[in-house]
């Protein structure tokens, strides 16, 4: 198993930005429902924290406190640009580092965390619009995970 030693502190930091990148992603994709849909972030990594013991990478992460880099983003778009590349980049050194099993844990992880942001408020009387829809898709893509 893999453990935060094996990276280093700018690797750690890809890693632990992918799932609140994500998030952001959804939080960001259409209006209304911030303050639940960070809530429902948090729980994803309480919810997390409650199973250890599956993947030593994943329960460090989980036991880290979210982090975010902040940049100035002049749109939402280049928001969204920019934490689909933080993404990539947390996959690209789990995938250096970490066995193929912590890989995939790290990546159902962080689509786990983009599907609770998006449940959590119901929106045009959908659970999740076609903007969150299409926010975890992307999502997705980025992280190089299948349909499961």
């Amino acid at each position: 198993m893999t453990n935060k030693a094996a990276f280093t502190p700018d690797e750690w930091l890809s890693v632990i930005e992918g799932p609140t990148s994500a998030g952001l992603i959804v939080v960001t994709a259409s209006h209304g429902g911030t303050f639940r849909e960070t809530f429902a972030m948090s729980k994803a990594y309480n919810e997390a924290r409650s199973a250890r013991g599956k993947s030593e990478v994943l329960d460090e992460i989980v036991n880290s406190k979210p982090k975010m880099e902040h940049i100035h983003a002049d749109s939402a778009d280049e928001l969204k640009t920019h934490a689909l590349e933080r993404l990539r980049a947390g996959v690209a050194v789990l995938e250096s580092k970490a066995t193929a099993e912590e890989v995939e844990d790290y990546r159902q992880f962080v689509l786990t965390v983009a599907q609770k942001v998006a449940a959590a408020h119901r929106e045009d009387g959908q659970d999740v619009s076609p903007a969150e829809a299409g926010a975890i898709e992307e999502i997705r893509n980025s992280l190089g995970a299948s349909d499961s």
